[in-house]
C-alpha cells in the first residue's frame, strides 16, 4: 500500500464512476470554475501510447522537502506546490478547490501544472539536481532510481547539495517530473 501519484488517463477523467476510479464530478466542476473564470474547458488528450503513464510511490519521509519548501518559497508558494490534490496542464493564477472529496481530503484542490513546474524547477537549481535524474521516469523510475541505490551511487560519487537529504531529492525530483508529464502529455495528475 501507500500513496502514489500517478497521471489520469481521458477515459477515467471523463468517467462518472468513482467507484472504478472515475473522476467525471471533478472533471465537470473543474470545467465550470473554468469557464466562470473566463477559460476554456480542460479536454484531456486522448492516447494509448506506450510510457503515457506516470506513477510514483510516495515512500521516503517528507520532513527535509517540508524544510527545503519553507526555506526557499513563500507560504503561498508552498500552497501552490505542495497542496493540491489533482494537477491539470492548465495555467492557473490561483489554485481551484471544489466541495468534492478526493483520495485523501474531504474536498478537491486543484493547481495548474504551470505553476508547479516554474516552483519544481526553483528548487531542482537550489539542490544542483543531477541531470542523471530519469528524465521520463515511466513507471516507479524516480522511485526505484531513489530508492534503489543509483542515487546513493551518483551521491558518493558525485556529491553537491542534492545529495545531502536524498528524501527532499526525490520529493523535488517526482514534483518536477510529475509537472513536466502533466504538460507533456495534456494529462491531470493526481494521488491513489
Amino acid at each position: 500500500m501507500g500513496i502514489y501519484l500517478v497521471s489520469v488517463g481521458a477515459r477515467e477523467w471523463l468517467d462518472g464512476d468513482e467507484d472504478e476510479g472515475g473522476r467525471g464530478a471533478v472533471a465537470s466542476a473543474l470545467d465550470e470554475e473554468l469557464e466562470r473564470r473566463g477559460l476554456p474547458r480542460y479536454e484531456p488528450v486522448r492516447e494509448d501510447e506506450p510510457g503515457a503513464w506516470f506513477e510514483e510511490k510516495l515512500i521516503p519521509p517528507m520532513d527535509g522537502f517540508a524544510a527545503l519548501c519553507r526555506a526557499h518559497l513563500t507560504p503561498r508558494e508552498q500552497e501552490t506546490f505542495g497542496e493540491w490534490s489533482v494537477l491539470v496542464p492548465v495555467s492557473l493564477e490561483e489554485e481551484i478547490h471544489l466541495p468534492i472529496g478526493s483520495a485523501y481530503t474531504d474536498t478537491t484542490v486543484i493547481a495548474g501544472a504551470s505553476q508547479v513546474l516554474a516552483l519544481a524547477r526553483r528548487l531542482a537549481d537550489v539542490i544542483a539536481l543531477p541531470p542523471e535524474v530519469p528524465q521520463e521516469p515511466g513507471n516507479l523510475g524516480l522511485t526505484l532510481w531513489f530508492l534503489e541505490g543509483e542515487a546513493k551511487e551518483l551521491a558518493a560519487a558525485r556529491p553537491g547539495p542534492w545529495s545531502e537529504d536524498l528524501d527532499a531529492a526525490f520529493y523535488v525530483a517526482v514534483y518536477l517530473r510529475a509537472a513536466e508529464h502533466s504538460l507533456r502529455r495534456g494529462c491531470p495528475m493526481t494521488y491513489s
